[in-house]
Order: structure tokens, then sequence, then C-alpha cells
């Protein structure tokens, strides 16, 4: 029976709590931490917990915990992740992984220095329609991907950046390319590979109240020459989020439709409804997954530790996740054509040389400890329309 320890007890802590939850012949919750001991009392009231509660995680150090949940803003993912790894502890850390490339390789180094598994959250990549769309591309039945579109659309209020953290580049480390398109970013890199060029642009258009961006659009080029695009955004209503692959023989996506055409003799197109059925076939004959989002996740991370096979979504995985936001950021702070990989030497390497290079388009004026509302979106399923 492994012991679970949840580090911080915010909005998106019940995701882990819940998924923890359904495996309770494998693992058992034991200590909750929180600055706001009130908020993890509530936490342990509302799911019947029998655990612990702390103010400072590293109360928890000596007890012993086999898995730990780091739920905390981005700023403190590295230190408690690392203080945790050396204590003896695996780490399911919370997106993104941390806010510089320099702290994922001290995580990563961590991780592999006392043979703990280190996972980063990406649920996208546990449902079913992004799963799917991920076996049907490998068929090739689509053929080479020519142009990748992801569209990480979300909406929130201007009050959203009032919490404390967020709306700054210390404490949040970025606005929505970090921490929504993070996921949309994430399973790109998994179904694509890495781009070798970024072109980007990002702005303010909405939130006064925060020195981060809200609005961002990023040009790709791949190393065998296609194209890719990714827009980030808390500014569209309607949250629709959807990834695009156009492929040299047909069009799939998520929310999954299929569309392939064929050539006229004048070159223009006609619809291949016999490609199309084929590939649909493909798709409906795929099983479900057992669980989705984090419950998948959490399932994956406790298989690995029980047998020690590899962990589905580790940290190169969110370090490499991280690498294109960074670069993302870098092409729009400077205008410049970035090449991937950054260097160790690139100022975009670091905490510290990201913050002197990027634009901080407004002051945060207005700072709350919570909210009364604890009730989140955490992105679309990418069912059918």
């Amino acid at each position: 029976m492994l012991k679970v320890a949840i580090i911080g007890t915010g909005a998106i802590s019940p995701s882990h709590i819940e998924a923890y939850l359904q495996f309770k012949d494998r693992c058992e919750i034991v200590a909750l931490c929180d600055l706001y001991p009130e908020k993890a009392e509530e936490k342990i009231k509302k799911y019947g917990l029998e655990a612990k509660v702390v103010t400072d995680y590293k109360e928890l150090l000596q007890d012993g915990i086999d898995l730990v949940s780091v739920c905390l803003p981005p700023y403190y993912h590295a230190p408690v992740t690392i203080d945790f790894l050396n204590a003896g502890s695996h780490v399911l850390v919370e997106k993104p992984m941390a806010p510089s490339l320099k702290e994922c390789d001290e995580m990563i180094e961590a991780a592999q220095k006392n043979g703990r598994v280190l996972s980063v959250v990406a649920q996208n990549r546990f449902r079913n329609p992004i799963m799917k769309l991920k076996s049907v591309l490998d068929t090739g039945m689509a053929g080479k991907i020519l142009h990748a579109q992801v569209d990480s659309f979300w909406w929130r209020g201007h009050c959203y950046y009032d919490l404390w953290w967020r709306g700054t580049w210390e404490k949040e480390g970025g606005g929505c390319t970090l921490n929504h398109a993070v996921h949309h970013i994430d399973a790109l890199l998994w179904m694509m590979g890495n781009p070798s060029q970024v072109q980007a642009y990002m702005s303010n258009v909405a939130h006064d109240n925060a020195e981060v961006e809200d609005l961002s659009m990023a040009m790709l080029r791949f190393p065998n020459g296609s194209l890719g695009q990714i827009t980030s955004s808390v500014v569209h209503h309607g949250e629709e989020q959807q990834f695009i692959f156009q492929g040299q023989h047909a069009r799939i996506s998520a929310p999954w439709r299929v569309r392939a055409s064929a050539s006229l003799a004048n070159g223009f197109p006609e619809q291949d409804k016999e490609l199309e059925q084929e590939i649909q076939r493909c798709y409906d004959e795929l099983p479900d997954l057992p669980y989705e989002g984090h419950t998948a996740q959490i399932d994956n991370v406790l298989g690995a530790i029980e047998t020690g096979e590899p962990v589905f979504i580790d940290g190169n995985s969110g370090r490499s996740t991280l690498e294109l936001i960074m670069s993302i950021y870098k092409s729009a702070s400077t205008g410049e054509n970035v090449q991937l990989p950054l260097a160790k030497d690139d100022p975009f390497y670091t905490q510290e040389g990201m913050r002197r290079n990027v634009p901080y388009f407004y002051e945060k004026k207005s700072h709350v400890s919570n909210f009364q509302d604890m009730s989140i979106t955490t992105g679309s399923g990418f069912d059918k329309k």
C-alpha cells in the first residue's frame, strides 16, 4: 500500500484526490499540506480522508511518503519536487513542470540520482479522443503530416488574475502559453516530435491586472519541412479547443473528424469516401481507455512504481514541452526566429534570464489570497462535435 501526500489543496487538488480514491487497494492519502490549513481540512471533510494536515511540506520529508502530488503554483514546483525526490519519494508534479529549463534539468537529475519516478501531469494524453487520434496518426493512413493546427482556446474573467500568484512572471512563470496551452503543446510534441524553428507573437488584450500574456500565436517549422501553428488564449468565448492534422491523404482531428480528398484530372478535389471509411473503421475499432484524465495518469504512475516499468510521461517529456514554450516566449519577446534546441547559455534557459527579457504588459494591482468559488474548467474532453 503506497502512502500518498498532496502538496497544495487548491483548485486542482480534487482531481488528484478523487483519482487516488479510485485505487484504494493500491494507495492511501496520508497527508495534505497547504499554507492555509482550513483548505486542507475542508478536503479531508469532503472526501472522508484519514490524513494529517501540515502547513510546511518539509514536515513530511521524513515520513516515508511513497508518492507525492505537487499541486502548488509553478514557482514552487522545482524546490518541492527536488526535496521529496531526495527524501526517497516518487513525484507527480502538476503542469507546467517548472518555470525554467534549468529547474527542469535539476528535477530530472534528482530523479535519476535517487532512482525515483518523476512524472509531469499531462492529462489530455489520457483522453480517448487524443489517444485514438495519436493511434490513427501512427498508422500512416493520413500520410505525411503537412500542417498541424492547435487551438488552445480558454476564457478567463478579469478577476482570474487577482489571485496572489497569478499574472506575474515570477510566481506563475508566464500566461496562457505556459499555464493553459501546456497540455496541448505536450500532446502536439507527442504526435509530431520537436520543431526546429519558432516564430511567435504575444499580447495582453483583456487583462490589465496581469504582467503576462493572455494571447499568443506561434508558427512552427519541423525538421521534415512540415509547418504548424499554436494559438494560446484566455480570451476565447466557448473554450473550443482542437487539434487538426492535415496529412498528404486525409485530414483528421480532435474533436474527431475525418476528410479525405483525391485529385481530379485538373487538380481540383473530389471526396475520397473509400479512404474516409477506412480511417473511420480504424478509429471506431480502437478500444477505450479504462480510465481518463488525472485518474488514468495516476494509474500509470502507480503502475510504474509497482512494476518498475517506465512512466508514460516523464521529466524529459515535461522538459520538451517547456522548451517549446520558452522558445515561443523568446521569439515573441525579441522578434527572433528561434532555433531549437535552446542552449544552456541562452537567456531563456533560466528563470532570471527569461524575466529580464520578456515584456511586462501591465502592473499587477490586485491581490486576493483565495477565491470563494473554487469551481474550475480543466479543458475540453475532445468529444465529437
